[in-house]
């Protein structure tokens, strides 16, 4: 019996994460589809009676089946799996502006999407007005005539704020431009961006989608017009995924509903567990109390999310021995994976920042982000206090 795409709707996320984009149930078929590597397939033009397919076209077997698990988990029409993250955000951005045109972005951003509409996009003559997102009435005082996106990260990378998405949408609306949200910090367990108004939900899926470090991947869901754009974007600048990546990612996502439960409380507990330690000046989690934007977080999200981060006394010294001492956690860039994993902004993805600059962004030196991983809680808070004793030379 074939899927029935429609049914995805009526089911519960858990079982579309599992189900949705499956093969064709048939005596003797897979269960699990197989990884088709083939770039080509066999047409000889429209009188075939099929689709030409193509692997670079981004209609592979693999590639559309992850798509369809992506579409189902955001509940959208359509949706898009790509070579990475970054790909997923610059081919949504080229693929709804043309030179002259204009972009609306929260200030706070992931450093390389700062950088992508900062430096790379004015030399193709798009510019971006960077506005505080904590702000309601800053996305419509930003917009001009030629504002064709409005983007916006939820939560921000890698402190962690969580802002009204309504503002947002409705300056976009008003200006008859897409809204554009990188969610891969909140991942559709925690928000289905598109419920709220999102026309381009974007992941960087070499993240909690795929979930164990071993991929790189990124997805766009949204309308299938604005999904057949990107694409066509994407054919021109290859950066379709590799079956085998694609075939890993849906692996993935099959288990992303039951990861994010033990993300989501992993990470509270070690928030509440490093707030008030000596040496830890401060600890952000929207989960927290003390966090700015709790109780939007709690009106808007189904969990906090798997990250949180920490500023320590003695700043970037600090920090990088407290890095250095970690033995359960690891000291690594990238995030989302069932193991914890430690990074500084200042060396990773802020490094292209002055110290002044991230400063401006909530960013000091002595910053750690932590992606709680899937590990005992109570070992992970042993590692971390080790690692604070060796960092700092205080009793913890």
């Amino acid at each position: 019996m074939a899927p029935d795409p429609a049914a995805d709707g009526r089911r519960s996320l858990a079982t579309r994460a599992v189900h949705a984009g499956r093969p064709e149930a048939q005596p003797g078929g897979p269960v699990v589809a197989p990884i088709v590597r083939s770039s080509t397939f066999h047409w000889a033009g429209p009188g075939d009676g099929a689709e030409l397919l193509y692997s670079r076209y981004g209609n592979n077997p693999n590639q559309r089946s992850v798509a369809a698990r992506i579409a189902a988990l955001e509940g959208t029409e359509s949706a898009l799996a790509l070579a990475s993250g970054m790909a997923a955000i610059s081919m949504t951005l080229l693929a709804v502006t043309r030179a002259g045109d204009h972009i609306v972005a929260g200030r706070q951003l992931y450093g390389a999407t700062h950088t992508l509409l900062a430096g790379e996009l004015p030399r193709r003559g798009i510019t971006t007005t960077f506005v505080d997102p904590g702000d309601p009435g800053a996305w419509r005082a930003a917009l001009t005539p030629r504002t064709r996106a409005v983007l916006i990260e939820l939560p921000t990378n890698p402190t962690l704020r969580v802002f009204d998405i309504a503002p947002a949408r409705d300056a976009a609306r008003s200006a008859g431009a897409i809204l554009a949200a990188d969610m891969t910090f909140a991942t559709p367990v925690n928000i289905r961006a598109a419920e709220h108004g999102v026309d381009a939900v974007i992941h960087s899926a070499t993240k909690y989608l795929g979930g164990h470090s071993d991929l790189i991947a990124g997805a766009v869901a949204g309308p299938a017009e604005l999904i057949g754009r990107i694409t066509r974007m994407m054919k021109l600048y290859g950066g379709s995924i590799d079956p085998q990546t694609a075939w890993l990612l849906e692996r993935g996502m099959r288990t992303l509903p039951v990861r994010m439960e033990r993300h989501n409380r992993v990470a509270l507990a070690l928030a509440e567990w490093f707030t008030g330690l000596e040496g830890v000046r401060r600890v952000i989690h929207p989960g927290l109390p003390s966090h700015p934007d709790h109780d939007v977080a709690a009106r808007m999200l189904d969990g906090c999310g798997g990250m949180l981060s920490i500023v320590l006394e003695g700043g970037g010294e600090a920090a990088d021995r407290f890095c250095a001492n970690l033995e359960v956690a690891a000291a690594a860039p990238s995030l989302g994976g069932v193991e914890t994993l430690v990074s500084q902004p200042r060396h990773t993805s802020h490094a292209d920042l002055s110290p002044a600059e991230r400063s401006a962004r909530g960013i000091p030196d002595g910053f750690v982000r932590i992606s709680a991983g899937l590990e005992d809680v109570e070992d992970l808070k042993a590692d971390f206090r080790e690692a604070l004793a060796a960092a700092l030379s205080v009793p913890v």
